[in-house]
This record gives structure tokens, sequence and C-alpha cells, in this order.
């Protein structure tokens, strides 16, 4: 992790919950739900902190940078390169963050920005792209040479006692992603570092508090790249690190308070952390206002239903229903092999079970449930197609899938957050350690698992591959070294083997152990030798019609985490 992880109120002592009732989770039709809980005490909004921006050129790691920001205990917010530069300045940024992008300054049609932006007494830092513009725009050289830099690059501080560099080495390794170069910092600033292709690889300019570098300081090969970024954060815009936990319960708390009124609202309870934590939060908002239903689609992992009635009502007290679906989605199911289609399938049925639980809700209790809660995260709307200038890598359930016709209006408390802010959350919420760090499990399930057809044979045939893979990492000590391991079934495929003297004709199954920050990057986990042997042999010896267990040693990109 680049410059170490600040965790948000570090040192601070997570708040109780509240009380916990220990309420019976229902399934729908089989009795009358167990009291809510009583709500929690009012939680006044804290005044909105300091906003840094990060202007979104269509980089792959704008995302990445407002989490470096978070990182740093300052809040940060991504808007579109679009946005008219009026309209950035009407939010009273604390400062701008300039994002890298794919185009070339000179490239027609070409994200610009208005001359005003650095005018504005804002102060401003640009990374690759945006340290271009930031010096074509102000009267910089920056040239089409074809003096490529991509990846690791020496970088030569001239300035060590810079705002930028200071307390950095005069030599340090930076990743660099570009084809143009400057050679020519504007009027007033001040060259403090180059490579040896790039003359001007950073400048600064303290009097009017602007600042840029050529390369990516917010991924991990830049090993001063955190430094570098905090000291843009603290010394360049002054500002101070006091953004945490708790000002993210209260803002959500006091926007989901004014978003629900006095309606009621559903949360899609998946018994992953993401809708957990989405679920705790709601709850602290708006208390009996709120209905947990938990879908059972048959897609779960082997006991996964009955943790998630146990664990997530004890340490809530949530009303929770379950609905039997399973059912249902077998037969929506039925037949379809394309990813996509599967993904859309359960986002349609998804929603279709709870708009039924709505109705029975509705009928037993009058008033009307206008709210879906669900924990979308900041990565599920990036690779939906949510985020400036990505593609849409895969629709989500809980993003992409989601009918044209959807009857709720959604609560998504958890949308610009990563996944390991989300566990800080939970964690300041009060939620135990066996929600808050469970491996993250898709929305779709094991649905997406499946290369081909999903069937309730091979549900079960990978329910208990599965089940093999956890038991032997939790043995063997490395649930928190990895990020999870996602096990694969490839049902479309056959491989030959030899088992009790005899030929085999067998599926394969994948494992994909996967260690990353935020879901955004990752590299494929280097277990031991000897645990990989143990699970292939359990795997192979103990679940019919599988010989064969391989291991994937892709990392993120060029793949995703999961299969499909």
């Amino acid at each position: 992790m680049v410059g170490g992880h600040r965790p948000w109120g570090l040192g601070a002592e997570p708040p109780a919950y509240g009380e916990v009732s220990h309420a019976t989770p229902v399934r729908i039709g089989t009795q009358t739900p167990a009291p809510p809980p009583e709500g929690h005490a009012p939680v006044s909004a804290t005044p909105a902190p300091d906003t840094v921006l990060v202007v979104d050129f269509g980089a792959q790691y704008a995302q990445l940078i407002a989490r470096r920001v978070r990182e740093a205990r300052v809040y940060s917010e991504i808007v579109p390169s679009t946005m008219p530069v009026a309209e950035m300045l009407a939010k009273n940024p604390a400062a701008i963050i300039l994002s890298g992008g794919p185009s070339s300054v000179y490239a027609e049609g070409a994200p610009r920005l208005d001359r005003e932006l650095f005018e504005a007494g804002v102060p401003v830092f640009g990374m690759c792209y945006g340290f271009q513009l930031m010096a074509t725009t102000l009267g910089g050289t920056v040239d089409n040479t074809g003096a490529r830099e991509y990846g690791r690059t020496p970088l030569h501080v001239s300035r060590s006692s810079s705002t930028l560099f200071e307390g950095t080495p005069d030599e340090q390794s930076v990743w660099m992603s570009h084809g143009d170069a400057c050679s020519a910092a504007p009027e007033g600033f001040t060259v403090t570092a180059s490579t040896d292709v790039v003359p001007v690889a950073a400048f600064e300019n303290d009097e009017k508090k602007l600042y840029g570098v050529q390369y990516h300081p917010e991924v991990m090969h830049s090993t001063h790249g955190q430094q570098v970024l905090e000291h843009f954060l603290y010394r360049g815009a002054g500002l101070t690190p006091d953004w945490t936990t708790g000002n993210v319960i209260d803002e959500q708390v006091a926007l989901i308070r004014e978003q629900v009124g006095d309606k009621r609202a559903i949360c899609g309870l998946s018994g992953g952390v993401d809708s957990a934590v989405a679920a705790a939060l709601v709850a602290r908002a708006i208390g009996d206002q709120l209905t947990c239903v938990y879908v059972d689609h048959g897609l779960m992992r082997k006991g996964e239903t009955e943790q998630v009635e146990k664990d997530f009502v004890a340490a809530t007290g949530v009303k929770l229903v379950v609905v039997d679906a399973e059912e249902r989605f077998l037969t929506a199911l039925a037949g379809v092999s394309d990813p996509e289609q599967k993904r859309k399938i359960i986002g349609r049925e998804f929603i279709r079970v709870f708009e039924q639980a709505q109705a029975d809700i509705i009928a037993d209790e009058g008033p009307e449930v206008a709210f879906l809660v669900q924990g979308t995260l900041y990565p599920d709307v990036v690779e939906s197609g949510g985020g400036t200038g990505t593609a849409n890598i895969k629709s989500h359930h809980n993003v992409g899938g989601l009918p044209e016709d959807l009857e709720f209006e959604l609560v998504e408390p958890l949308r610009k957050l990563f996944k390991d802010e989300v566990r800080m959350v939970g964690q300041e919420l009060g939620l135990p350690d066996e929600i808050v760090q469970r491996q993250p499990f898709p929305g779709p399930g094991l649905g997406i698992r499946i290369v081909g057809e999903v069937t309730k044979d091979r549900l079960d045939l990978l329910r208990d591959a599965d089940a093999i893979a956890r038991e032997e990492l939790t043995a063997a000590g490395l649930d928190r070294d990895i990020w999870q391991c996602p096990v694969v079934l490839l049902a479309d495929v056959r491989s030959v083997g030899v088992q009790g003297d005899g030929r085999t004709y067998g599926h394969p199954i994948v494992l994909r152990p996967v260690s990353s920050e935020d879901a955004m990057t990752a590299d494929w986990s280097r277990l031991p030798y000897d645990v990989l042997a143990k699970i292939s042999t359990r795997i192979t010896n103990e679940v019919a019609d599988v010989n064969r267990v391989v291991l994937d040693i892709t990392s993120k990109p060029p793949g995703t985490i999961e299969w499909e």
C-alpha cells in the first residue's frame, strides 16, 4: 500500500451499535415478525468536511486517487471533467486534483479546462494528463516527441526542500504512463523533478498553490507517492486530516433520514459485509421503519443462509424476513450460459422477489414501503459504467442489472466507499468481525461462479468444493492474508483423469485466491504449496465429478476477480 494505510478514527473506540434485540428471523407466511429494535437516539448532521474534488479525465486510477486522499483522512469526491469550472467552484472545494487520462493534450476532442480554475485561488494538483493540461493551459510547453515512459521510472528530485518533496529521497522510483512530455514549466513555476527522458517531471508554484507531477503518485509503485500527495494536502492546501468514520456515519444518517422521511424501507440483505453495513447504517437512521429481506435464491455457499439468519439478527436486532426463492431462480436460469444474461436474470428476479416482499409487508403492516436499501460500492459503480470515461465491464445485480420498471427508490449509503472503508464503518457501528471481516461474495452468488448453465446439481457440486477451500484456508490461518478466494466450476469443460485405477471424465475446479486493497486492482495470492495441495486432494477425493483442480494466477487487470 502506498505510504501505509491510515484508518479513519485511528485510536478511537467504536461506539456501541445500540440495544441488541434477539429477534428471530421469519420466513414469509410462517409467523408474525418479531418486534423491531427500539429507534436510535437522534444523530445530528455534522458540518460538511473540507472536500477535495478529483476531476476525472477518464483515468483508470481516478477512483484510486480519491481513495488515497481519504486514506490521508481528508474527504474527497470525484467529478467528471465535463463539469463546468463554475459548477466545480460552486462546490466550494478546499482543493482540486486533476487525474490522469488516456488522451494526448494535442488530440482532437481531448478534455480541456478553463484557465479560470487555476486563477480561483483554490489549490490544484495535476497528475499525468492533469499535469500536462495545467502546463499547456498556463503557458508551459508540452511536446509530442514520442519520448514515452511506461512503468517504473527513476525520478531525480532537484528541489528536495520543496512543498511536495521535502523529506523524500533525491532519487526515487515512480510509476509513469505517458507519451507527451513537458519541456518547459509555465511562468512562475519552479521545476522540482525530472527523469532521464523528461526535463520537467514536477513543478510547483507556492504563491498560487498550483502543483503538478508527470507520474502517478496514487499507485503503490510510486514509492513515496502517498507522502507527496499528503504534502500537497497538508502543506500545499493547508488541510487538516480530520475526516473519520464518525463523519461518514453522521452524514449518512442525516441523509437517509431526509430521504426516507416517515416512509418505510426494505434492505436487500445478502449476508456479505456490504449489505450488512448498509442495513446497520439505515437502521441507525430510521430504526423500526426498516425491514431486512434475505432472498434465499439457492445460489449461496454452504451454510450461508443459516449463518445470515443467526449472526446478523444477533448483531443488530433488525427485523429479518427470509424468502425461499430457489426454485424460482433456477427455473429462470434454466438453459442460460451467457454470463451477462445470467446477471440480468438474477437482478430481475431479485427485484421481483422484493416487490412481492413489499406487498406482503404492506399487507401486514400498512405503511407504504417506498425504498430499497442496497450495499452498492464504488467499484460496483465504476465497473458498471458509472465512472467517467469507463467501459461497462460487467453489470452487477445491484447496479447495472436493475429493471427499468423498478418500483423502489434506491437508498445506497455506501455508494462512494471502497471495501476497506466499508469495513471500518462496520466496525465503528459495532458489527462483529464475523460479518465485517467476511470475504467479499458477489450479489449474483454462485450463479456467476459456474461457467455454463446453472443447475441444482452443479450448485451442490460447487458448494462442496467451495466449502473445502474455505475450511482449509481458515485452518491455515490465511483468511486475513487474502482478499477472497472465488472457487469456480468449469461446468462446460471436462477433462480426462484417473481415479481408482479407472479413467474419469470430470469437471475442473478453479481456485482464484487474490490479494487486493479495494477490488479496483488485484494480484493473485501466493498461497503455500502444502495448503494448495491439501485443497486439491480433498476436492478431488470428496467432490463427485471433479478430477482436476487448477490455480488462476492472473492479476487484475487484465482479468477480473470473478470469472463471469
